[in-house]
């Protein structure tokens, strides 16, 4: 995903089978790292993934802080669209 700001982020959905989901990103385009925050954010996942700070973003700042990630910082995450699981 390109965010605002012009960099790219990798962003990870990941659905549980009771249908709750978890995001995830990785200013790092690192998959694994966007899987595992997905995970832990959806319940999925006991241990609270590290994170080394890129790009000092509004996401980066909330995770890192234990807040709710501001999603809707970011124009194009509500642009995208989801497969249905």
């Amino acid at each position: 995903m390109r965010l605002a700001a012009g960099q790219e982020a990798l962003v990870a959905r990941v659905l549980t089978k009771d249908g709750k989901a978890g995001f995830g990103f990785s200013f790092r385009l690192d998959a694994a790292e966007a899987r595992h925050m997905a995970e832990w954010h959806a319940g999925v996942r006991a241990d609270r993934p590290r994170l080394e700070p890129a790009l000092g973003h509004p996401w980066e700042e909330a995770f890192l802080g234990g807040k709710p990630i501001p999603w809707d910082r970011e124009p194009a995450f509500a642009a995208l669209q989801w497969l249905s699981g």
